[in-house]
């Protein structure tokens, strides 16, 4: 029996609220279905499972808060038997009792029946936290139309019928508060267990620039690809050539990743940042990576991001985009080795065949855990950067 818990969804997370179940005991799951959300100083995320079976028992309740590792649910792989309950003791049975005389037994009280349970209409699929809202507003499942998997009826369904769209929204204030103070916590402790080192470069984009104009040209509006998006693949690239910059340092050392899922730094919008992964982003290609961070940004600010990519980035890239400051040092995400960031790309003075020219350039800086590479493991990496924006139709 495979035991689901609580998961790290990032290095300053410590707890999580279980704020709703989509699954009930003996329904069947597969890896990547999302199961539960769960509300961090971060936002709402939508946890989900890592193995096939079928949900045994679900263990925490919903509002209840559970620290990284706690069990929240019981899967049965496929295959597996279900567990029987062992049979009660038999009674033992009882000592004879002198007969009572007649005129000292007491008279009989009757008993008042026991309370019926409550009836829950048959064959409506329905989350607790629907189940509980549903029971609380006196509305009844059977009228519902669900809207959650297999069609069930989910809390977002209750709410609707209620006429409330979606629950009052918290305060902002304290929200944001929350995750600078976890933001916080995660950095100081980055600071003082990470040695870092920095080095920048400047990278000449006069070819990409060419090129993105180029293959914008014939594209509508809302398939055009950005500039920030040829600086990602490039950077996914080139760290999948230097992989002293991608991947964990750990109790054992340092472990490279076998994948580059490329955590994207993201501001929120009235404030607060966070840094989901796209996920393998060094196989997608220009026009999916692009929509696949337009995603990723438009769910990040929607509070609707999955664990997987809230855990899963194997390296950090931050950029200021076209607006903002000529470079930026960042602090290492742990337990991640590495943290790319890039300035706001313009015009810069470069010398070109002997000549101080006028053209279009950005600024990175790698910050990199000197406990597994060193400056001439960080050039290498920028270098491959470099090599890879002067020749943006092979990205």
């Amino acid at each position: 029996m495979a035991e689901f818990t609580m998961p790290s969804l990032g290095a300053d997370m410590e707890a999580g609220k279980l704020v709703e179940w989509l699954v009930k005991p003996g329904d069947r799951v597969k890896r990547g279905d999302v199961i539960a959300v769960v509300e961090t100083q971060k936002g709402a995320i939508e946890i989900e499972v890592f193995e096939d079976g079928t949900v045994d028992t679900l263990l925490a309740d919903l509002g209840q808060t559970l620290p990284v590792g706690a069990p929240m649910a019981q899967i049965r792989a496929p295959g597996e038997a279900v567990p029987v309950a062992p049979a009660p003791p038999p009674e033992a049975a009882p000592e004879a009792v002198p007969p009572v005389k007649a005129e000292e037994a007491a008279p009989e009280v009757p008993r008042a029946p026991p309370p019926a349970p409550p009836v829950t209409p048959a064959g409506i699929a329905a989350s607790p936290a629907a189940k509980a809202k549903a029971a609380e507003l006196g509305i009844a499942l059977e009228t519902l139309e669900g809207s959650g998997p297999d069609g069930a009826v989910v809390l977002a369904d209750v709410e609707a019928a209620a006429g409330a769209q979606a629950p009052r929204a918290p305060d902002r204030g304290a929200f944001l508060a929350e995750m600078r103070k976890a933001i916080a916590a995660a950095m100081a402790r980055s600071k003082r267990e990470i040695p870092h080192y920095y080095i920048t470069h400047t990278v000449d984009l006069s070819a990409a620039s060419d090129w993105l104009a180029q293959a914008n040209a014939d594209r509508p509006p809302e398939e055009r690809l950005l500039m920030g998006a040829l600086l990602v693949k490039a950077v996914a690239l080139a760290a999948r050539e230097e992989r002293s910059v991608n991947g964990y340092f750990g109790a054992q050392g340092f472990e490279p990743a076998s994948a580059v899922h490329l955590g994207l730094a993201i501001a929120l919008r009235g404030g607060g940042l966070v840094a989901p992964a796209i996920l393998d982003a060094d196989t997608l290609s220009l026009p999916d990576l692009m929509a696949a961070m337009r995603d990723l940004t438009m769910r990040a600010r929607a509070g609707r991001l999955k664990s997987s990519e809230m855990s899963m980035a194997t390296l950090t890239f931050s950029g200021l985009g076209e607006s903002g400051v000529e470079a930026m040092a960042g602090i290492i995400v742990p337990p991640q080795v590495a943290l790319v960031t890039a300035g706001a790309p313009g015009e810069r003075a470069l010398v070109r065949d002997g000549a101080v020219i006028a053209a279009r350039a950005v600024t990175f800086t790698l910050a990199a855990d000197h406990r597994v590479s060193d400056g001439r493991l960080g050039s290498k990496f920028l270098t491959a950067l470099d090599a890879k924006l002067q020749m943006p139709e092979a990205l």
